[in-house]
């Protein structure tokens, strides 16, 4: 299997663009002190699981993809700051911790199955 083929990463990597386009659109100020910390933790989670997905053992896969989940929840956290001081709208604020809580789902599914094939 490739990673591209990889739903979970696909998955994240498709919320980090999403994230990224809701950054591009901020003020200086909200892009210099939270936008780049969102983004940084929205890239982190396919990152990881990326990283985690090209070492040989099993166990390291694993780990990395805790680091993601971390950085999932990371997220979340910078998510609820935006929608706390009025950045985003609610509507998207409601569609992105959807999409967050799937990957999660998603991304908890996958760690289980690792070292089971």
């Amino acid at each position: 299997m490739k990673l591209e083929e990889l739903r979970v990463y696909n998955r994240a990597d498709e919320i980090s663009d999403e994230i990224w386009n809701l950054a591009i659109d901020m003020n200086y100020f909200e892009k210099d002190t939270l936008g780049k910390q969102l983004v940084r933790s929205a890239d982190s989670i396919s990152a990881n699981i990326a990283e985690g997905f090209g070492r040989y053992f099993y166990k390291e896969n694993r780990q990395f993809c805790f680091y993601s989940r971390g950085s999932l929840l990371e997220t979340k956290n910078w998510l609820g700051k935006c929608q706390r001081r009025n950045i985003i709208s609610s509507e998207k604020f409601e569609f992105l911790m959807k999409e967050i809580e799937d990957l999660h789902i998603s991304l908890n599914a996958y760690i289980k199955t690792i070292g089971k094939t």
